[in-house]
């Protein structure tokens, strides 16, 4: 179980990062080059899937436990 905290924090700050990144990129957060850009908001919304697949343990799951 402790193996898997590091991923979990890790998976819980790409998601929030991909949030504030989708967000700059329709424009509702301002002050940055990222503000009202697509390609922002797209690369948020990937960041945020990838995101929450590794804090949920999904993406690098192994076999059974043991």
């Amino acid at each position: 179980m402790r193996a898997r905290t590091p991923l979990r924090i890790v998976g819980v700050v790409a998601a929030l990062l991909g949030l504030l990144f989708a967000l700059q990129g329709i424009g509702l957060v301002g002050g940055s080059f990222m503000t009202g850009q697509r390609l922002w908001l797209v690369i948020g919304i990937v960041l945020v899937v990838l995101g929450i697949l590794v804090a949920s343990g999904g993406l690098f799951r192994r076999g059974p436990h043991r």
